[in-house]
């Protein structure tokens, strides 16, 4: 897939960019708390007084020259007075500032934290569909470069540009009530131009930050996608094409980077001339003026110090433009995550799922992924309470499709699924979720200890409890031989176990979690026979008493069903128990001898001497 064309993705608008700040604003004053709406106000005076402060100190400095100017100053040395009020100037314009950091931190952080949890939130509420199409490395880095964006648009707009723009203010009336207006005229003029040119030339380097950023977007989420599938790398030997895949989106870093650096060091000079310009201009009228007589020595120095105190702020601007430009983008990006709407939703004020029986109807179902692509066509079955029902069919017949839509994953495109005469619709997803236990065909662990991932399946479970599950499911005594017990790593996806084990771990936590219906979603087939027996007689215990659809490929694995419900092309075909079918002779008895035929082959195959086969060849076993 070839990159996105960085030049074309829109910028933020100001709209937009109001509406960014505005969401933020909301959380900087939140409602219902307020403590953190008193460290606001506090910070805002302190801000005030740190600033008013810094601007008094020049005055100080401005007296203390003059007063050196004078004889009876010339016979006492230096005026102490002056020169201790003007370091304690100093230092209270710090103090205020540190201290109005450390009372507005719990606010900052709080709104950083509650955005955070609100984006991972909603990215949880939205569909399988959404998740099927992104990639998790690039949606990760949006959450990261949005968090971050938060935390520096909430520090330097609070505590370096409004407090810049509010001193400016400051130093121009007391240029002009000191002085005279052309003062405040050159000076303002001079931030102005500093200002306008910082901005117009941070917009220019805008787009150098956007490439700069989708090129890492898109380098990590190769990354991360490469070493999800680790295995899949080794099996094939593709290190080599990993790399350059991965370097594709690191040289596209690499040039925006440059180049924006590039363009910083014009910024830079540019900025550094219009400084410069400003205050030659300003030293040169205050040099004028003590020629004339009209000013002091202190009025010189406390100019030039005016200026060079503005400055240093102002020097920021530039970097602090285009990283507010940049981080409202990269909120943009991560609030955009929030208005992507969630497909299933439940209705407004839907009442929890009440369970009684556990009885499941698949009435009249039809269902599609895209329009153009028809999964289900009337799909009807009724799974009685506490009975058995298997649905089988070829690869593609939509068995697994069953399985999400009772999930509610998906909606159906007409019909209607029902629990105990619910039309699941019309409840509560997490108490549709909360009947329902799975056992899917992958299990995919978390990189966790073997305790957390059988808790998982009821987080305030006692250790008894998550113990006695996992006897159940017939993995208490492999965990317990463990050198670690239950607190042993079962890797990235589980990957340091066995599938035999995983299934086991999956089964403890489903066990767990105790609930009425159960779905086994193809949970043997990626096993050897020998381990599917051993798990199949587990999930026959498990099942016992409760509702149960199974989705199976292999046939052996239902015989036992209540019912077998037979899909070919999303269709219901054939229904009926075991022997009823094969009786039939139809498209079931036909899947039943071309899967017996296969095994007796592979046993044949094992019982065949190696010689008779050559050397050459791997022996199959199970």
């Amino acid at each position: 897939m070839s990159p996105p064309d960085t030049d074309r993705i829109p910028k933020i608008g100001a709209s937009r960019a109001w509406a960014v700040v505005g969401t933020l604003g909301r959380h900087l004053w939140p409602k219902g708390e307020p403590g953190l709406r008193v460290r606001v106000v506090v910070a805002m005076v302190l801000l005030v007084l740190a600033k008013v402060t810094n601007v008094y100190v020049p005055i100080l400095y401005k007296n203390a020259v003059d007063a050196l100017g004078e004889p009876v100053a010339q016979a006492v040395a230096v005026p102490i007075a002056l020169i201790l009020a003007y370091g304690a100037a100093r230092v209270l314009a710090q103090a205020f500032g540190e201290v109005r950091d450390a009372i507005f931190a719990p606010v900052s952080q709080r709104a950083i934290r509650n955005l955070a949890l609100e984006v991972f939130r909603h990215l949880h509420a939205l569909s399988l569909r959404y998740h099927l199409e992104r990639q998790t490395g690039g949606l990760s880095r949006v959450i990261e470069r949005g968090t971050q964006g938060m935390e520096f648009l909430i520090r330097f707009t609070t505590f370096n540009i409004l407090p810049t723009l509010f001193e400016i203010v400051l130093v121009g009336g007391i240029l002009w009530t000191l002085y005279d207006w052309r003062f405040a005229a050159v000076t303002l003029g001079a931030v102005t131009a500093y200002i306008a040119f910082s901005v117009v030339l941070s917009e220019w380097r805008i787009k150098f930050v956007r490439r700069m950023n989708d090129a890492d977007t898109d380098a990590n989420a190769k990354a991360i996608d490469s070493l999800l599938n680790y295995e899949t790398v080794k099996y094939f030997g593709n290190e080599d094409h990993e790399a350059r895949r991965f370097d594709v989106g690191r040289r596209r870093y690499e040039t925006a980077a440059i180049r924006s650096s590039r363009t910083l060091s014009l910024l830079n000079i540019g900025q550094g001339t219009l400084i410069a310009i400003g205050l030659v201009s300003v030293m040169s009228m205050a040099g004028q003026g003590v020629v004339e007589g009209t000013m002091t020595l202190g009025d010189f120095v406390a100019v030039n110090a005016f200026l060079i105190q503005l400055y240093v702020p102002l020097n920021m601007l530039g970097f602090a433009y285009r990283e507010i430009r940049s981080a409202l983008v990269n909120m943009e990006k991560m609030f955009g995550l929030l208005d992507v709407p969630a497909e299933i939703a439940d209705r407004p004020g839907a009442p929890a799922l009440a369970v009684s029986g556990g009885e499941v109807v698949f009435d009249h179902v039809d269902f599609h992924y895209e329009q153009a692509r028809p999964i289900l066509h009337d799909v009807s079955f009724r799974v009685p309470a506490g009975k058995t029902v298997a649905i089988v069919g070829s690869s593609g017949a939509g068995k697994s499709t069953v399985s999400r839509i009772l999930f509610r994953f998906y909606d159906v495109a007409s019909g209607s699924v029902k629990i105990d005469g619910q039309d699941i619709r019309d409840v509560r997803q997490a108490s549709l979720r909360a009947a329902i236990g799975v056992v899917p065909q992958d299990t995919v662990l978390f990189n966790d200890t073997i305790y957390y991932n059988i808790a998982y399946g009821r987080p305030d479970a006692s250790r008894e409890e998550i113990e006695q599950a996992a006897r159940l499911a017939r993995i208490h005594d492999f965990i317990v031989a463990l050198p670690q017990g239950y607190e042993a790593t079962v890797g990235e996806r589980g990957l340091k176990l066995s599938g035999g084990e995983k299934q086991r771990v999956a089964i403890a936590r489903t066990i767990l979690k105790n609930p009425r219906i159960l779905l086994f979603d193809e949970a043997t087939s990626a096993l050897d026979t020998r381990t599917e027996q051993e798990i199949q007689r587990s999930l026959e215990e498990v099942s016992r008493g409760r509702t149960t659809v199974v989705i199976a490929h292999r046939l052996s694995t239902v015989i036992n069903a209540d019912e077998i419900v037979v899909l070919d092309h999303g269709r219901v075909v054939e229904r009926g128990r075991h022997g009823e079918l094969l009786a039939r002779d139809g498209l079931y008895a036909d899947m039943w001898r071309r899967q017996q035929e296969a095994a007796a082959v592979v046993e044949h195959r094992v019982e065949e001497p190696p010689s008779l086969r050559g050397e050459g060849h791997l022996r199959v076993a199970e």
